[in-house]
């Protein structure tokens, strides 16, 4: 493939930023209005800015910003016109080595916010839903009674005549779903049906320009282009400009809405879309989710800014379906629970009733739709488990087999609110064999020429498109013309937790394969960081000759690749850890493949932005300039550090800092030597705390040593920090208290490190910072107590570990399904832990040593975000267990009652209520980012870095589902037990907050909002500093202090993406 030599590098930055972060970020709000700012160091509490109500103020607070995308603005010509004349530009990429100042630990926080900016979170709602999701939870029955032929259901009747004056519009819409991987791998599908598919489709819609087809899976679809010839190209877009076929929402994939995050759902989109663009010149305009486990209103709110009018989901709990049939609230205006307007609105379609599959689309009788499924005549592969198998059409039958289906359509149709009816065609890989397009449109076009002949059934039938239908439906309903009161409800809320029948809920697989959860969110975070270096890199590349070696073009494939690895696992069957063994292997292998190279682009890209003197640049591909400080051996291996030897000659660190704002936060590397001292970016020492490397719970490591020290680092940009052999006052070892029951498991000597063995010891474990004090059980080295400094308040907040099992009958957990046989039961065990408390200058931790566990808490001794909120790591292990599911519990005094707050996909909160009447798994949610529980004085925040499921199941509980491992299929198709475990780490901050002036009403609001600290504290754990360490240990040309490609940004502030956009011409 040939590159542009000109990539459209910032019109994508502008796109991002101004578009993604205003809504993306300002559409929050602030826990509470302080009563007096904390300690030095610590965010205030104020209001957290976000869209105001109406139209005038977006301006007014468009306004207000504009100081700030104006310099983004500037920044963009600036680079710009460097590309163009070479020019070095001191303004935007500022080289003045004091620009900021080194932080001790005791140094104060850079992260503000102005009180009187907006107050969004303190309004109350003008323009209420017609239905709210939790109001729906709260009056359903949640019962199953037996409803007949559509057995979730009701039956339906109608009157014959009511069509007589306005007929029923029928669009038939043929479909295929795709899995891009689930029972094979994405490239096994391709081949033995995807691309046979899609080459039938070409083919066969030419016969007649009445047949309709649809598709939505750009990942295949592009690898399908990319092997067929420019003929077959130009009938694909001409079947496209005639209306014969659609591409229907155009991501990457179609992505699960649980698990996955709003960076990734975004770029996945951006990736499907600008493919279609640069490929095609389409854009899409509906959008389609058959299969995703449950909807989130996040990915609406995504659709609709990508500027769709129209979309479709199809799995949502029967209860609530039937709840809406009969209230004809299928189609609805689904808004967004913080929208004060209707800007959010976009137009929803869902399915009445079971599955995608042809038995549940075309009305309510499984037995009679089946037998309008051409696919299972008889003779086939697939056959009706009814026992009444389709006819073909013909002279003799067709009076009564139109009749039966028309019946059908007309069943259907009275769920809804128009005369304009949608029944899909279609299931997963269908289509692939030529014999049954002719089977299926043959069959159906004889019907619609026959029911269209005789006004005596008042109907029109036809194939159709997606947007055929709905168009129809905006004609229908007079949606086009303005100041129309919609016949359409407004619907606001989320779709989990999905139950298909009986007490089977989908809240398994929120934390199914959770070791491919933790390493999608790292690759998200190395992604960003890489497209944003790579956009600076290629910017700064052309200012110079020598630079014109760095490899833009192979690099850019390599970003490409990744994206689409990325995008690629946030399909429904992937990210939700749903798939056979061995397609998560090829998930992983594809992942671990793009994070090597993601490492690569990070690194190549650093080295022409961090140099002095742009004449020294070399690029040699076998001797990096840099290199990361951590390793993965492998897909399914934990990452671990590498040791950096010293010497008296400087050994450089690089730290990237990937969030838009100045930042102080700990890093830490492995040495060789005790005898280390580290210099700042301005060449001063810095506070070093030297900790000692564990090899396992009692070895202390021979050969490697941790650093610790708090990096200051400019925002999107780089410090320099050195280190070098040789004593420092600065450099303060750590000690240790061992608390342990058998001598003989201790391995001496402990070197120069002081450790205190202790026995027996049941006194409580204490550590302590500027803002909080924190105990532990001498017996479990578990968290305990928290007591708050800046209002003297204790609080229990307790940390358990205890065991799911699964149901004794016939049904039983699985990789979809969460089955348990009741009640958590505690993680017991017979020896008390090894206990090994870490005291330091910069952090002091605990860390205990279970079994199937190794659970660590640390307590950063620093001031600003990092020492304000607990971090919370375990490495989990449960590959011998049998039938069990692993959960971290946290038990508070908290009076939340029922009620607790759980994020959709990193990006809103959605306020939840654990319900008695619905199931212990029923009340498990996904957990993107954070979930939190909160009275009128206090809120307690659980930070993840990986999406888990998570309940409260009791009054200021938490209970997050950590790894399970189940031996036998839930009966989902999937046709084995989730048994492929791996040593899984993952990772949390606890975030304790005060809470004042709250509003009563505040309890019982849809919308719920973390604080600007919550906020930083999610974007922080997300997006960790990126160290980087010089490859050879001399000869090093002369480096900048800093890098500082901007100006730090206000904290409600975030900059989703600086991604560079191929050209869509290519120069030849």
């Amino acid at each position: 493939m040939k590159l542009s030599r000109q990539f459209t590098v910032f019109g994508s930055a502008i796109f991002c930023v101004v578009i993604f972060s205003l809504y993306l970020m300002l559409d929050r709000g602030h826990l509470d209005h302080p009563k007096s700012r904390r300690r030095e160091g610590s965010f205030p509490q104020g209001q957290l800015s976000i869209l105001q109500e109406k139209i005038d103020h977006l301006e007014r607070l468009l306004a207000e910003n504009n100081e700030i995308i104006s310099n983004i603005r500037d920044s963009v010509i600036n680079l710009s016109e460097s590309v163009k004349d070479g020019q070095r530009t001191p303004e935007v990429i500022n080289f003045n080595q004091a620009n900021f100042s080194d932080l001790s630990p005791l140094a104060t926080g850079h992260l503000s916010i102005d009180p009187e900016d907006c107050q969004f979170a303190l309004r109350s709602r003008s323009h209420a839903s017609d239905v709210q999701m939790l109001d729906v939870y709260d009056i359903l029955p949640f019962d199953n009674p037996d409803g007949g032929v559509w057995k979730q259901g009701f039956d339906i009747s109608y009157d014959e005549h009511e069509w007589d004056s306005e007929p029923l519009q029928v669009f038939v819409v043929p479909h295929s779903h795709n899995d891009p991987g689930w029972l094979k791998t994405f490239d096994d599908y391709f081949r033995d049906q995807t691309q046979h598919i899609l080459n039938n489709m070409v083919v066969k819609l030419q016969e007649d320009k009445g047949r309709k087809f649809i598709w939505s899976e750009i990942s295949y679809f592009s690898k399908w282009w990319d092997g067929i010839d420019s003929q077959k190209k130009d009938t694909v877009k001409r079947l496209i400009e005639e209306g014969q076929f659609e591409i229907v929402t155009g991501g990457w994939v179609m992505p699960d809405e649980a698990s996955s995050h709003y960076f990734a759902l975004i770029d996945q989109l951006i990736e499907g879309h600008q493919w279609l663009e640069k490929a095609l010149g389409v854009k899409p305009k509906s959008g389609w989710a058959v299969d995703p486990f449950g909807h989130s209103p996040t990915m609406a709110y995504l659709l609709k800014r990508t500027g769709f009018s129209n979309m479709l989901i199809q799995r949502i709990h029967y209860s609530i379906k039937k709840h809406f049939s009969s209230q004809k609230t299928l189609e609805f205006f689904w808004r967004q629970n913080w929208d004060l307007g209707s800007s959010t609105d976009i137009l929803c379609h869902m399915m009445p009733f079971y599955s995608y599959d042809v038995p549940h689309t075309c009305g309510p009788d499984p037995k009679i739709c089946c037998q309008f499924d051409f696919k299972r005549l008889p003779g086939g592969r697939v056959s009706c488990p009814w026992r009444v198998p389709p006819e073909a059409i013909h002279s003799g039958n067709i009076q009564h087999r139109a009749w039966m289906i028309l019946d059908q359509y007309r069943k259907k149709s009275k769920l809804f609110r128009t005369k304009v009816l949608l029944a899909p065609l279609g299931d997963d890989f269908r289509y692939s064999e030529s014999l049954e397009w002719d089977q299926q449109y043959r069959n159906y076009q004889k019907l619609f020429d026959y029911m269209n002949s005789h006004p005596e059934f008042h109907v029109k039938a036809q194939f159709g498109t997606l947007s055929d239908y709905f168009e129809a439906l905006h004609k229908a309903s007079n949606l086009d013309e303005e100041n129309n009161n919609s016949v359409f409800p407004v619907l606001s809320g989320d779709f989990f937790t999905y139950a298909d029948r009986d007490h089977h809920y989908w809240s398994g697989y929120f934390t199914s394969r959770p070791f491919y959860k933790r390493l999608d969110r790292v690759l998200e975070s190395y992604l960003r960081a890489a497209e944003i270096l790579y956009s600076l890199a290629l910017a700064h590349s052309k200012n110079n000759a020598k630079m014109q070696a760095f490899p833009s073009v192979d690099h850019y494939k390599l970003l490409t690749e990744a994206r689409r690895n990325v995008g690629l696992f946030q399909h429904h069957d992937a990210i939700t850890g749903t798939s056979k063994d061995w397609v998560v292997v090829d998930y992983g292998t594809r992942l671990f493949h793009s994070l090597m190279n993601l490492k690569k682009i990070i690194t190549d890209s650093a080295h022409i932005l961090i140099l002095k003197d742009q004449e020294m640049y070399q690029y040699n591909p076998s001797t990096p300039f840099l290199t990361m400080d951590d390793v993965q051996s492998s897909q399914d291996s934990l990452p671990h550090k590498t040791v950096i030897n010293l010497s008296k000659q400087p050994r450089y660190l690089l730290i990237y800092n990937p969030t838009e704002q100045e930042r102080s936060s700990v890093v830490s590397v492995y040495v060789n030597t005790p005898r280390v001292k580290v210099l700042s970016p301005s060449g001063r020492s810095v506070v070093v705390q030297l900790t000692a490397v564990w090899d396992g719970a009692v070895k202390i490591s021979d050969d490697a040593y941790q650093v610790s020290f708090l990096a200051s680092i400019p925002p999107l940009g780089f410090g320099v920090y050195q280190l070098l052999e040789g004593l420092s006052s600065e450099t303060v070892l750590a000690d240790y208290n061992l608390y342990h029951y058998d001598k003989a498991k201790l391995v001496k000597p402990y070197r120069i490190f002081s450790v205190k063995e202790i026995q027996n010891a049941l006194d409580e474990i204490m550590l302590e910072n500027s803002y909080m004090k924190v105990w532990f059980s001498g017996n479990s080295g578990l968290l305990e107590k928290v007591n708050t400094k800046e209002d003297n308040k204790s609080n229990r907040v307790k940390m358990e570990f205890v065991w799911y099992g699964t149901a004794n009958n016939r049904d039983k957990s699985g990789a979809y399904l969460f089955l348990p046989d009741g009640e958590a039961k505690p993680y017991v065990f017979s020896d008390p832990p090894i206990i090994r408390v870490t005291y330091g200058k910069i952090f002091s931790e605990v860390t205990t040593f279970f079994h199937h566990l190794t659970h660590s808490v640390r307590l950063y001794k620093v001031h600003g975000l990092e020492g304000q909120s607990l971090e919370v790591s375990n490495v989990v292990d449960i590959r011998g267990e049998y039938n069990r599911e692993i959960a971290m519990r946290i038990v508070s005094d908290i009076e939340s009652q029922n009620r607790f707050y759980t994020d959709l996909n990193g990006y809103q909160i959605q306020p939840r209520q654990t319900m008695s009447k619905l199931p212990l798994q029923a009340n498990f949610y996904p957990m993107t980012t954070m979930a939190y529980v909160q009275d009128k004085k206090i809120r307690l925040t659980l930070h993840s870095a990986q999406s888990l499921g998570v309940a409260s199941l009791k009054s200021g509980q938490l209970d997050i589902i950590m790894d399970r491992r189940l031996m036998q299929d839930d009966n989902r198709g999937l046709g084995q037990g989730v048994h492929d475990n791996k040593i899984t780490a993952n990772l949390f901050r606890i975030l304790l907050e005060k809470r004042n002036g709250v509003d009563v009403k505040e309890a019982k609001s849809s919308v719920s909002y973390p604080s600007l600290l919550s906020h930083i504290t999610s974007s922080f754990i997300n997006h960790p500093l990126i160290p980087m360490i010089t490859y050879a240990e001399t000869g090093i040309p002369s480096l900048l202090n800093t890098f500082s490609p901007i100006s730090s940004m206000p904290c409600d502030m975030h900059i989703v993406n600086l991604r560079t956009l191929q050209s869509k011409y290519h120069i030849k």
